[in-house]
C-alpha cells in the first residue's frame, strides 16, 4: 500500500468512528503485544472528519458505533500471529 494514500491508526475508538462515517478497513496488522494497526484509504474528507473527531464534534449513532466496535474487536481477535 502506498503510504501517501493510506491513513493508519492504532486508536480503536477512532477506527470505529471512521467506519461509522463509511470508511472501510483495508488492512489490520496485529503486533505480538496484541495491539492492532488499522489502515484506511485516504480521501478528500478524511482530514475534516479527523478534525471533528479530535475536537469532540463528530456525531455518530451510539448503537451503530457499539456494533461496529464489537465487529472490529472480533476481527482483531481472529487474526493469527
Amino acid at each position: 500500500m502506498n503510504g501517501d494514500s493510506v491513513y493508519t491508526t492504532t486508536d480503536i475508538a477512532l477506527c470505529t468512528a471512521l467506519i461509522c462515517q463509511g470508511y472501510v478497513i483495508v488492512d489490520i496488522t496485529k503486533q505480538i503485544s496484541g495491539k492492532a494497526t488499522f489502515s484506511f484509504n485516504k480521501d478528500d474528507q478524511l482530514n475534516d472528519i479527523l478534525k471533528l473527531y479530535f475536537d469532540h464534534q463528530l456525531n455518530v449513532d451510539a448503537l451503530t458505533y457499539f456494533n461496529y466496535l464489537k465487529e472490529v474487536k472480533t476481527r482483531i481477535y481472529n487474526i493469527r500471529q
